[in-house]
């Protein structure tokens, strides 16, 4: 496929797992700082071994100004993004309830034209472990599949789709987006 979306650096599964991990300790790291704040971690929903581009960072970059936007009322503690091979990372340390912090990022994940694309996870530390707020917790259902309706988890977990079928439909959902911007 020949999409300046996709034009990046190729990760391997093992890169793609020691980033997640990297993640992982990040958060716990940041959380640490103060665990009575709410922490947004915010990365691309991107199938394929491609996970950055200059395109990439321009949506990615779009949806967190979005982010900082809806928070603004509130200074946060720790703001840091990073922009590694292995994808965009994004996080803001917030002195907001994850109720309320869940339900504005949901809200951008399903109102923004690039939403579909970032995953806006909230975490938080409780009796010294990671936890995280699903979509389900404040009514909303779980994220459909970039190809069909199914839910994208079970899509994921089954290889249902291509990684060319997916990377077509985000291409397309991106164009749409882009179209929507200029109107």
């Amino acid at each position: 496929m020949s999409n300046s979306l996709f034009d990046g650096p190729a990760i391997s599964l093992t890169e793609a797992l020691d980033a997640r991990e990297n993640r992982v300790s990040m958060q716990k790291e940041l959380l640490a700082a103060d665990p009575r704040y709410t922490l947004l971690s915010a990365t691309m929903n991107i199938p394929g071994s491609v996970k950055t581009s200059e395109a990439l960072e321009v949506i990615f970059k779009c949806v967190t100004d979005e982010v900082e936007a809806n928070v603004s009322e509130v200074t946060p503690l720790v703001n840091v993004y990073r922009n590694e091979k292995t994808g965009y990372e994004y996080f803001l340390l917030l002195p907001l309830q994850k109720e309320v912090l869940k339900q504005r990022m949901v809200e951008i994940e399903e109102s923004h034209r690039y939403g579909r694309l970032v995953d806006l996870d909230v975490l938080w530390i409780e009796e010294g472990e990671l936890k995280s707020m699903s979509r389900e917790v404040l009514g909303y259902p779980r994220r459909t599949c970039f190809v069909c309706e199914k839910q994208a988890k079970v899509c994921g977990r089954s290889r249902a789709h291509s990684i060319e079928e997916m990377q077509k439909k985000i291409s397309t959902l991106v164009e749409k987006g882009r179209m929507q911007a200029n109107d």
